[in-house]
Protein backbone atom coordinates (compact mmCIF):
# COMPACT_ATOMS: atom_id res chain seq x y z
CA UNK A 1 0.00 0.00 0.00
CA UNK A 2 1.44 3.36 -0.93
CA UNK A 3 1.21 6.53 1.09
CA UNK A 4 -1.02 7.97 -1.65
CA UNK A 5 -3.55 5.27 -0.77
CA UNK A 6 -3.60 6.60 2.79
CA UNK A 7 -4.22 10.13 1.52
CA UNK A 8 -7.39 9.12 -0.31
CA UNK A 9 -8.83 7.03 2.55
CA UNK A 10 -11.78 8.59 4.33
CA UNK A 11 -11.04 10.08 7.74
CA UNK A 12 -11.69 7.77 10.64
CA UNK A 13 -14.12 8.85 13.34
CA UNK A 14 -12.55 10.34 16.49
CA UNK A 15 -10.68 7.79 18.59
CA UNK A 16 -12.35 7.56 22.02
CA UNK A 17 -10.95 4.19 23.11
CA UNK A 18 -8.59 5.58 25.75
CA UNK A 19 -11.48 7.23 27.55
CA UNK A 20 -13.78 4.22 27.16
CA UNK A 21 -11.50 1.30 27.98
CA UNK A 22 -8.26 2.80 29.28
CA UNK A 23 -4.85 2.66 27.69
CA UNK A 24 -3.69 -0.50 29.49
CA UNK A 25 -6.60 -2.56 28.16
CA UNK A 26 -6.15 -0.98 24.75
CA UNK A 27 -2.46 -1.94 24.65
CA UNK A 28 -3.30 -5.51 25.62
CA UNK A 29 -5.85 -5.83 22.80
CA UNK A 30 -3.40 -4.27 20.34
CA UNK A 31 -0.54 -6.53 21.47
CA UNK A 32 -2.64 -9.69 21.23
CA UNK A 33 -3.45 -8.81 17.62
CA UNK A 34 -0.11 -7.34 16.57
CA UNK A 35 2.31 -9.89 18.09
CA UNK A 36 1.15 -12.85 15.97
CA UNK A 37 0.87 -10.60 12.93
CA UNK A 38 4.42 -9.31 13.47
CA UNK A 39 5.62 -12.92 13.85
CA UNK A 40 3.95 -14.00 10.59
CA UNK A 41 5.19 -10.97 8.67
CA UNK A 42 8.64 -11.43 10.21
CA UNK A 43 8.74 -15.01 8.94
CA UNK A 44 7.81 -13.82 5.44
CA UNK A 45 9.84 -10.59 5.20
CA UNK A 46 12.41 -10.63 7.99
CA UNK A 47 11.66 -9.68 11.59
CA UNK A 48 13.96 -6.64 11.75
CA UNK A 49 12.40 -5.09 8.64
CA UNK A 50 8.88 -5.69 9.95
CA UNK A 51 9.72 -4.23 13.38
CA UNK A 52 11.15 -1.12 11.67
CA UNK A 53 7.94 -0.62 9.69
CA UNK A 54 5.79 -1.20 12.78
CA UNK A 55 7.91 1.24 14.81
CA UNK A 56 7.52 4.01 12.20
CA UNK A 57 3.77 3.39 11.90
CA UNK A 58 3.38 3.55 15.71
CA UNK A 59 5.30 6.84 15.81
CA UNK A 60 3.02 8.37 13.15
CA UNK A 61 -0.03 7.18 15.06
CA UNK A 62 1.34 8.61 18.32
CA UNK A 63 1.95 12.05 16.76
CA UNK A 64 -1.62 12.10 15.46
CA UNK A 65 -2.95 10.94 18.83
CA UNK A 66 -0.93 13.69 20.54
CA UNK A 67 -2.56 16.35 18.37
CA UNK A 68 -5.98 14.83 19.04
CA UNK A 69 -5.23 14.75 22.77
CA UNK A 70 -4.49 18.48 22.76
CA UNK A 71 -7.93 19.00 21.23
CA UNK A 72 -9.60 16.79 23.83
CA UNK A 73 -7.81 18.61 26.64
CA UNK A 74 -8.66 22.04 25.19
CA UNK A 75 -5.04 23.15 25.53
CA UNK A 76 -1.59 21.94 24.57
CA UNK A 77 0.35 23.30 27.55
CA UNK A 78 2.15 21.26 30.19
CA UNK A 79 -0.59 21.51 32.83
CA UNK A 80 -3.10 20.11 30.31
CA UNK A 81 -0.68 17.33 29.39
CA UNK A 82 -0.18 16.49 33.07
CA UNK A 83 -3.95 16.32 33.48
CA UNK A 84 -4.19 13.95 30.50
CA UNK A 85 -2.11 11.31 32.28
CA UNK A 86 -5.30 9.96 33.83
CA UNK A 87 -5.79 8.03 30.59
CA UNK A 88 -2.45 6.21 31.06
CA UNK A 89 -2.75 5.72 34.81
CA UNK A 90 -6.33 4.38 34.70
CA UNK A 91 -6.72 0.94 36.33
CA UNK A 92 -3.49 1.56 38.30
CA UNK A 93 -1.54 1.07 35.10
CA UNK A 94 1.26 3.36 36.29
CA UNK A 95 2.51 4.44 39.68
CA UNK A 96 4.02 7.91 39.48
CA UNK A 97 6.27 9.99 41.68
CA UNK A 98 5.89 13.63 40.59
CA UNK A 99 9.10 15.57 41.14
CA UNK A 100 8.28 18.96 39.58
CA UNK A 101 5.20 20.40 37.94
CA UNK A 102 4.55 23.93 36.72
CA UNK A 103 4.03 25.84 33.46
CA UNK A 104 7.60 25.13 32.28
CA UNK A 105 8.40 21.62 33.59
CA UNK A 106 6.72 18.35 34.36
CA UNK A 107 9.11 15.79 35.84
CA UNK A 108 8.09 12.44 37.19
CA UNK A 109 9.29 8.90 37.66
CA UNK A 110 7.21 5.85 36.91
CA UNK A 111 7.92 3.48 39.77
CA UNK A 112 5.60 0.70 38.60
CA UNK A 113 4.58 0.02 35.02
CA UNK A 114 1.83 -2.49 34.40
CA UNK A 115 2.45 -2.00 30.66
CA UNK A 116 5.89 -3.61 31.07
CA UNK A 117 4.30 -6.32 33.22
CA UNK A 118 1.68 -6.89 30.51
CA UNK A 119 4.19 -7.38 27.69
CA UNK A 120 6.25 -9.73 29.86
CA UNK A 121 3.14 -11.76 30.77
CA UNK A 122 2.25 -12.05 27.08
CA UNK A 123 5.75 -13.35 26.35
CA UNK A 124 6.64 -10.37 24.16
CA UNK A 125 8.86 -8.13 26.32
CA UNK A 126 10.92 -7.20 23.24
CA UNK A 127 7.83 -5.61 21.65
CA UNK A 128 6.97 -3.50 24.70
CA UNK A 129 9.18 -0.60 23.73
CA UNK A 130 7.99 -0.69 20.12
CA UNK A 131 4.29 -0.83 21.00
CA UNK A 132 4.32 1.46 24.06
CA UNK A 133 7.48 3.24 25.25
CA UNK A 134 8.53 4.61 21.87
CA UNK A 135 5.20 6.42 21.57
CA UNK A 136 6.01 8.89 24.34
CA UNK A 137 8.32 11.23 22.41
CA UNK A 138 6.12 11.23 19.32
CA UNK A 139 2.98 11.78 21.41
CA UNK A 140 4.38 14.95 23.00
CA UNK A 141 5.58 16.19 19.57
CA UNK A 142 2.03 15.88 18.30
CA UNK A 143 0.58 17.38 21.48
CA UNK A 144 2.91 20.38 21.41
CA UNK A 145 6.15 20.49 19.40
CA UNK A 146 7.46 23.18 21.80
CA UNK A 147 7.63 20.65 24.64
CA UNK A 148 10.69 18.39 24.87
CA UNK A 149 10.85 14.99 26.53
CA UNK A 150 14.04 13.60 27.98
CA UNK A 151 13.94 10.05 29.25
CA UNK A 152 17.11 8.10 29.92
CA UNK A 153 15.70 4.83 31.22
CA UNK A 154 12.58 2.69 31.34
CA UNK A 155 11.28 -0.18 33.40
CA UNK A 156 10.68 -1.96 30.07
CA UNK A 157 14.47 -1.89 29.54
CA UNK A 158 15.07 -3.26 33.05
CA UNK A 159 15.62 -0.02 34.97
CA UNK A 160 14.10 0.51 38.43
CA UNK A 161 12.00 3.41 37.12
CA UNK A 162 11.18 5.41 34.01
CA UNK A 163 12.42 9.00 34.24
CA UNK A 164 10.14 11.39 32.35
CA UNK A 165 11.37 14.98 32.09
CA UNK A 166 9.15 17.30 30.07
CA UNK A 167 10.18 20.90 29.51
CA UNK A 168 8.97 23.73 27.34
CA UNK A 169 11.59 24.44 24.70
CA UNK A 170 13.58 27.61 25.12
CA UNK A 171 13.09 30.08 22.29
CA UNK A 172 16.15 30.29 20.09
CA UNK A 173 18.16 33.49 20.44
CA UNK A 174 17.53 35.71 17.46
CA UNK A 175 14.98 33.33 15.96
Amino acid sequence: MTSSTHATSPAAPPDTLNARIGVLTRREVEARILAPLIDALGDAFGREAVIAVVREAILRIARTQGAQLAGVMGSNDLPAFAESLHFWTQDNALELEVLAQDEERFDFNVTRCRYAELYRSLGIPELGAVLSCNRDGALIQGFNPAIDLERTQTIMQGAACCDFRYQRSNPQDGA
